[in-house]
């Protein structure tokens, strides 16, 4: 899909993970359907394996059975990565459901503790590939604060449109935040930190 303008009320899904612990195997991912930044129209969920290689599959089928499929616009993830090392291929995820996809990271990554990190898994190359894949980070400013981004399928100069147009309450997009706020609370009970 190419975007040629973006309008006002674009519909957005924030994809985020669910807080899990060292002894979870199944992570709860939250989809969280926004006009824009203005207001909250669904919530979609799915499980994943935790640091298994299943994400990408299982976020196509997510957005792709969604009643709100033929509304959406755009993906915005809240990093690379969910349920640990479960790192998506935002080609793919773009390709498959033909949609752009923006990845939101809150502070700039260390490319070096990520590889690092990876390196306990037997398929540390392909993850980190799948990483290198998703391209260069970018960086915006939000009310003054830094925030960096990727994209896949989109140009910079709407994707920076989007992010600033759907960023309303924080620093962080409405959709990747509230995302994480229902992940938070049905898994922990309560939302506790940072969003």
């Amino acid at each position: 899909m190419v975007l040629r303008k973006i309008k006002p009320e674009i519909r957005i899904i924030g994809i985020d993970d669910s807080p899990f612990s060292i002894s979870t195997k199944n992570v709860l991912v939250i989809g969280a359907v926004f006009r824009s930044g203005l207001y909250l129209e669904g919530v979609l969920s799915c499980w994943i394996k935790k640091d298994d290689n299943d994400s990408t599959d299982k976020l196509i089928k997510l957005v792709n059975k969604s009643k709100h499929k033929g509304q959406l616009r755009v993906i915005m993830t809240n990093g690379i990565a969910v349920g640990g090392f479960n790192v998506i291929d935002l080609e793919k995820l773009s390709k498959k459901t033909s949609l752009p996809v923006i990845v939101i990271i809150r502070r700039k990554p260390n490319f070096e503790k990520i590889k690092k990190a990876l390196s306990r898994f037997k398929d540390s190359e392909r993850r980190f590939k799948l990483i290198q894949k998703a391209g260069k980070v970018y960086e915006i400013k939000i009310n003054g604060m830094n925030l960096y981004y990727q994209l896949y399928g989109i140009s910079r100069k709407f994707a920076e449109e989007i992010i600033k147009l759907s960023a309303t309450h924080s620093l962080v997009p409405e959709p990747v935040r509230v995302a994480h706020i229902i992940g938070s609370g049905v898994v922990l009970g309560e939302t506790k930190g940072r969003v």
